[in-house]
């Protein structure tokens, strides 16, 4: 359920896991119902890295698992290779169950953190920040996100440091 929106995301989260955990810095999303953010979300923007590069049309989807983890598949398109790039893993949580901090993991027993840090009442949409200040996505239910909230995310995004202007607008079509 809990895994980063785009294909092989997780591999570039464990490239930064030297780094100070972005879990000690911040407040993440209380009173969290791991239910209600199930299925599946669109990647409306990220931070773009070797993993992602060149993919558009990328989501991500969360299902239940019989162990009590979260089912990860994320999947996009890679528009100069031009074809559908897949990659499936486990979330977990690293505490209560009412705390959106996971670790997600696409590698045997490598985690790396997943922190929804914002999200609408309605889990229409969020914002996700990973280990460090290199990993960030803005999620939606829908393809798009409404102006005012992107606007919100990037506000609170730069406050905790993120330079948002090397946020990659993923196409969506």
């Amino acid at each position: 359920m809990f895994a980063v929106a785009g294909v092989g995301v997780i591999a570039g989260l464990l490239a930064c896991s030297g780094k100070k955990a972005m879990s000690n810095n911040l407040q993440v999303v209380q009173n969290f119902d791991a239910d209600k953010y199930l299925g599946t979300w669109y990647e409306v923007a990220r931070f773009d890295f070797k993993f992602e590069k060149d993919l558009k049309n990328v989501t991500a989807n969360y299902s239940k698992r019989e162990d009590g983890k979260i089912k990860v598949v994320n999947k996009g398109f890679n528009f100069v290779k031009n074809k559908w790039e897949e990659a499936t893993g486990k979330a977990k949580f690293v505490g209560s169950e009412n705390e959106a901090a996971l670790k997600v993991s696409f590698f045997g027993p490598f985690y790396s953190e997943y922190n929804v840090v914002m999200m609408e009442p309605d889990y229409q949409t969020a914002l996700i920040f990973g280990e460090s200040t290199d990993y960030m996505w803005m999620l939606s239910r829908t393809k798009s996100i409404p102006e005012a909230t992107k606007q919100r995310y990037i506000e609170f995004a730069q406050k905790h440091g993120y330079d948002t202007s090397k946020l990659v607008w993923t196409q969506q079509d």
